[in-house]
């Protein structure tokens, strides 16, 4: 198995295989290397938009944050500097709440908590809560949710008295002291402030709070996947989307910039994206951390969905370009199967295109060069053709010259000397050889007609000889029809009469069998015959004597001057190998000399010879 592949691998190539390869490798290797520089020139600038990005998401949240505290800010600077609030509170901080009349104490209470409710309906909901010296207190929400006189034990509470003039105190996170919110809300911001008489004496306090999930509401608002918070000046988290992380001192401290910016920093072997941006009235900073692999991923998404259309058109113009490869190469490769057909040696075949290009006419002068082939062929083939009638009609001649001499021989004997009236059937044989034999036009003759000239031979020789031979003649009604070259039997007859019976008295034996394959013509005599060696010898010179086999004509004869060979080398040249001849003998039984032609094995040297 593994060798046979291995063999596919070495098997050349072919020629459309080789520009489609070719083809690829040009397109792949540029497309490669620009994915590459693609990739690597995309990466600084994946970093520069993902800090971008981040910026952007922290200078967004820092806008909402910065909105939250201004609101509180707002409530604050309200309650200090509206004139009739701190009318109201400094004359209620001087005097004694027994000085009071009821009504005017519940006239000033009513507009405070009246300016307190109208302050907080817009934006977030805030707690207001004002403090006076003297104990009394004002709220937007139930002492039952709170008591505010609790406020100044707080430790952060001692912080409001070290203010100058304006100062705001920003209270970071502290346990929620609202009833209500504590389930939901665990934590609270505050901002306070002093409130203060002419002579700058503090007389009074203001907090606002809000609830610290306000500022997750923002951060759960942004779209981004990043970690937001709120660190103090000292960098503990004040607000965190973790509620568990508040009050816990940042553990990326030393990564932060102290500007509004954004870095990356490696921990464990993974980038991280670092952002921050300060809110400055407040000294507190706005923190967000996202994994670097997080922070790019919307915009690794968009490279992404780039490099696939990339990729989807490489492969849309490969596909493309291989098809259209293929197409143009389809005539060579046509041109190619024709070539092989060719050279299974169909010469009728032609090619079929006719296209206006090189091909085209490569295929139109591959058309004319097969033409020329077949006419080439043809002029050898009557080149043969010319040559084998010379050979068959040098072969005949070598027949003719001696038959008649000896034939002309007896005639002369029997005349001189008996003077018999039978010499009128020997002149009659005479003349059917003699016109055999002169006319030239009768390449080949039928079976009906050789068997004729093996009679009138047979009639000639037994009036030349004392001893008569017997001649019995067994042969197929249908192969009498069959032809081939003349004066093929009259040699072996004669060799049967003149070497087997020694020109004696004997019987010859003319058979013939003729099946849809092949016709068997057998010549038996009851001779003298030959042995083993003898037959050998014969055998062997039969075949040497073969022109066409070995290339030049045999000089032997046979046992005589006409010989066997001369029958052999006749009937090849007529039927090329589907010829055979075959001598059979055994000492004083005789000898047996058998032809056999195939049928249908050389139809065109037959047709030729017709």
């Amino acid at each position: 198995m593994w060798n046979k592949k291995q063999q596919r691998m070495k098997a050349p190539r072919s020629f459309r295989f080789k520009v489609i390869f070719i083809s690829i490798i040009c397109l792949v290797i540029p497309a490669t290397l620009t994915l590459f520089i693609y990739n690597y020139l995309t990466k600084d600038t994946l970093m520069n938009q993902a800090l971008a990005n981040a910026n952007r998401e922290l200078t967004i949240a820092n806008e909402y944050v910065e909105k939250l505290l201004k609101d509180m800010m707002y409530i604050v600077n309200f309650i200090q500097l509206d004139a009739e609030i701190n009318t109201i509170l400094k004359d209620v901080a001087k005097s004694k709440p027994e000085s009071e009349s009821d009504y005017q104490r519940f006239i000033d209470e009513s507009k405070i908590n009246r300016t307190i409710e109208n302050i907080t309906l817009v934006g977030e909901k805030a707690y207001v809560t004002i403090i006076l010296k003297n104990g009394k207190s004002y709220t937007n929400y139930s002492y039952y949710e709170f008591d505010p006189s609790n406020l100044v034990t707080k430790d952060w509470f001692k912080q409001l008295n070290k203010l100058q003039g304006y100062e705001s105190a920003w209270i970071a996170s502290q346990p929620t002291m609202i009833n209500s919110e504590q389930r939901n809300n665990p934590y609270q911001i505050s901002v306070g402030r002093t409130l203060r008489d002419e002579n700058l004496k503090i007389y009074g306090y203001v907090l606002v709070t809000i609830m610290e999930n306000k500022v997750n509401q923002v951060f759960e608002k942004l779209q981004g996947r990043e970690e937001m918070m709120i660190l103090d000046s000292s960098n503990h988290i004040i607000s965190h989307q973790d509620n568990s992380k508040i009050g816990e001192q940042f553990q990326y401290s030393d990564q932060l910039t102290k500007n509004n910016s954004s870095n990356i920093f490696q921990i464990s072997n993974r980038n991280y994206l670092i952002a921050e941006h300060n809110i400055s009235f407040v000294g507190w900073k706005l923190v967000s951390i996202i994994p670097y692999k997080q922070a790019i991923n919307q915009i690794n998404v968009i490279f992404n969905k780039v490099f696939i259309i990339q990729v989807l058109s490489f492969t849309i113009f490969l596909l493309l370009m291989t098809y259209l490869l293929r197409t143009i190469t389809k005539p060579i490769v046509y041109l190619g199967t024709i070539a092989e057909a060719v050279k299974r040696g169909n010469l009728s075949i032609r090619s079929r295109l006719r296209n206006n290009d090189e091909v085209g006419r490569l295929s139109e002068s591959f058309n004319h060069m097969l033409d020329r082939i077949n006419e080439m062929i043809e002029e050898i083939k009557d080149t043969q053709e010319r040559k084998r009638k010379a050979e068959l009609a040098m072969l005949q001649a070598q027949i003719n010259p001696h038959f008649l001499f000896n034939v002309l021989n007896s005639i002369r004997m029997k005349v001189l000397v008996k003077g018999d009236k039978d010499s009128a059937d020997i002149i009659s044989s005479l003349s059917k050889l003699l016109r055999m034999t002169i006319d030239k036009n009768k390449e080949t003759i039928t079976f009906r007609e050789e068997v004729q000239i093996i009679l009138d031979y047979i009639n000639i020789m037994n009036m030349r000889q004392k001893e008569k031979i017997n001649v019995e003649i067994s042969v197929n009604d249908a192969a009498y029809a069959e032809r081939f070259p003349r004066f093929i039997l009259q040699p072996i007859i004669e060799n049967s009469i003149i070497h087997g019976l020694n020109q004696g008295a004997g019987t010859i034996i003319l058979k013939s069998e003729l099946t849809e394959n092949q016709l068997v013509i057998m010549i038996e005599d009851n001779g003298q015959g030959m042995d083993m060696e003898t037959l050998g010898q014969l055998r062997s010179r039969l075949i040497q004597s073969n022109g066409i086999e070995q290339g030049g004509h045999g000089n032997n004869k046979g046992f005589s001057s006409l010989g066997l060979s001369n029958v052999y080398e006749r009937m090849y040249i007529t039927f090329g190998k589907s010829f055979q001849m075959d001598i059979q003998s055994s000492p004083g039984v005789g000898t047996k000399v058998i032809l056999t032609i195939q049928k249908g094995g050389n139809s065109d040297v037959q047709s030729n010879a017709s």
